[in-house]
């Protein structure tokens, strides 16, 4: 059976006599202990979850054609992992940076190019495409039950406004509330006074 982003690919399945099954990344309580470079990739939001697949597909050359799609995925073991090369964004590879298994594809920019593995025993690896590691092209395979893992992140709540770009300073908050006050006594001031607003017209 093969798989790419979560979607199965009943056809093939069927010529093959598999059963067809469908990641399940969105009900994840838990995700594996990635090594940090996995999760820099600019794609990645989450772990895909294939446990219960037999293969899975991964795009090599995806989004803007620097990317592994999707970059970071759970397999049992004894499944098989195929990246399939997209022909976008110039030659591409697969290799391990550090974890338990060792990967290494040819450097091609074939389109439909593809490299395969079978992932026997279990652990984490981080991997990445030698030629445009500086555009944090980085890919992660977890296998098995048996691995380190953290609770998996939370949906995206409400944006900071520092996630927008504003620069929010704790004497800025003290700063806005005591110009708060002054005016709100300026204010109260020529009302008892005048009996009227500084900015009213009018009067004597």
């Amino acid at each position: 059976m093969r798989t790419s982003g979560g979607v199965a690919g009943g056809a093939a399945a069927a010529g093959a006599g598999l059963t067809v099954g469908v990641g399940t990344a969105a009900a994840q309580e838990e995700e594996p202990d990635w090594p940090e470079g996995v999760t820099d990739a600019p794609n990645y939001s989450e772990t895909e979850d294939f446990r219960g697949e037999d293969e899975v597909v991964v795009d090599v050359g995806a989004g803007d054609g620097l990317q592994f799609a999707p970059p970071a995925i759970w397999i049992d073991e004894g499944a098989t992992v195929v990246w399939e090369w997209t022909g976008e964004g110039g030659a591409h590879n697969v290799e391990t940076v550090e974890g338990d298994h060792d990967l290494g594809s040819e450097t091609t920019d074939e389109a439909g190019f593809t490299y395969e593995h079978t992932f026997e025993e279990g652990g984490i690896t981080f991997y990445h495409c030698l030629p445009h590691d500086a555009q944090n092209m980085f890919g992660g395979v977890a296998v098995g039950d048996d691995i380190d893992t953290v609770e998996a992140a939370e949906g995206p709540g409400a944006m900071e406004p520092t996630d927008m770009g504003v620069d929010i300073r704790e004497h800025y908050v003290g700063v806005g509330a005591i110009l708060a006050i002054v005016v709100s006594l300026i204010f109260t001031f020529y009302t008892l006074k005048y009996g009227e607003s500084p900015n009213a017209k009018g009067g004597n």
